[in-house]
């Protein structure tokens, strides 16, 4: 009788043990993350893995510019423990989503800490110029007339604290370019912010986060390198460049390059017949043979400039959705180097 009841509380305290071993093993839920467009989403991904159970509000081949939230993506924002958005107003219609959710998790501005392009400086370096109809509107103020001093300080926050109307709603982006992915420098910030934030949500797998983040920013480095020494061949005449919408101001920034663009920072707003005429002169007068369509922008301006000036179209850029899982840029890496091949194969290098 003995044996059996010291066999009995054997089994008992050993399958208990199991039990209790079993359940310390099970992982922790992934941490529940929203990020507005493919490229956040990708370095979401990359730095979070398995870790991460992750909604990414427009996807590949998606515009942000023109995105209206859906019932699906308020739910989304509601159970998020993490909202990881561009800043820089480049989600114009982040504001009116989120106070449609009871959103209560942490809200991270992945621009936080760059140092943007203003207009001034997309002036300079050969940006589109977004005036109003009345051509009187400066650079310095956005489309609600707010001066620079208050649009920089908005702006640097990653979001203005005002309203949009549904008028301005996701293209109003005030007094920087929201675009600041197009430089891998940028991407480093990036990566910074969001890994700073996975941690903090999830401090149980936070050195597997910056252990992701380490290799991630060491292959973002590399392609940097790579990219600058391929674009410091390019002749002083081929370094003009025009495309779709201007999304590639950072890009020129890091690489010495001059963007043209007949519409202005957002897909939404509309080239006028005295911009699209200014820059066919232009591209006469300084000797631009190849122009690039995007892949969230209709082509069909690009290819009439095209025809007006004999230019050739160079090929497709993508500016700030990703491609499918079989296209060319599945990846934000990928995306940047199909950006670069693109215009080294267009424009030709010495």
């Amino acid at each position: 009788m003995v044996s059996r009841r010291l066999l009995l509380q054997f089994l008992i305290a050993f399958f208990g043990l199991s039990l209790t071993g079993s359940l310390a093993a099970q992982p922790s839920q992934p941490t529940h993350v929203v990020a507005t467009f493919s490229i956040l989403g990708d370095m979401v991904k990359r730095i979070g893995g398995k870790h991460v159970a992750l909604t990414t509000l427009v996807g590949p081949n998606g515009d942000t510019h023109v995105y209206q939230p859906t019932p699906a993506a308020a739910r989304a924002v509601s159970e998020a423990k993490v909202l990881i958005v561009n800043g820089l107003e480049f989600e114009g219609w982040l504001d009116r989503l989120i106070d449609a959710t009871d959103f209560k998790g942490m809200h991270v501005i992945a621009t936080k800490g760059i140092e943007p392009i203003a207009f001034e400086e997309r002036e300079e370096h050969g940006g589109h110029n977004e005036k109003a109809d009345d051509g009187k509107r400066s650079h310095g103020e956005n489309d609600h007339g707010r001066d620079k001093k208050g649009t920089e300080e908005n702006h640097r926050d990653g979001h203005s604290d005002d309203k949009h109307d549904d008028h301005h709603a996701g293209h109003d982006h005030g007094a920087f370019d929201p675009h600041a992915w197009q430089s891998l420098n940028n991407a480093v910030i990036y990566v910074d912010n969001i890994t700073g934030a996975l941690a903090k949500a999830d401090p149980a797998n936070a050195a597997t986060f910056y252990k992701n983040r380490a290799a991630y920013v060491a292959e973002i480095k590399a392609l940097d390198v790579v990219i600058r020494e391929n674009m410091a061949r390019l002749s002083a005449n081929r370094r003009t460049i025009v495309t779709s919408h201007d999304a590639f101001q950072y890009f020129g920034r890091d690489y010495g390059l001059t963007f043209l663009a007949p519409r202005g920072l957002s897909t939404d707003s509309e080239a006028s017949a005295q911009d699209v005429a200014r820059l066919i002169v232009q591209m006469r007068k300084e000797g631009i043979s190849a122009v690039f369509v995007e892949n969230i922008t209709d082509s069909r301006l690009l290819e009439q400039i095209a025809k007006e000036t004999g230019a050739s179209i160079g090929g497709t850029l993508y500016p700030g959705a990703l491609s499918g899982p079989t296209g060319p840029a599945p990846t934000y890496l990928d995306m940047m180097r199909h950006n670069y091949g693109t215009l080294v194969d267009a424009l030709g290098i010495s």
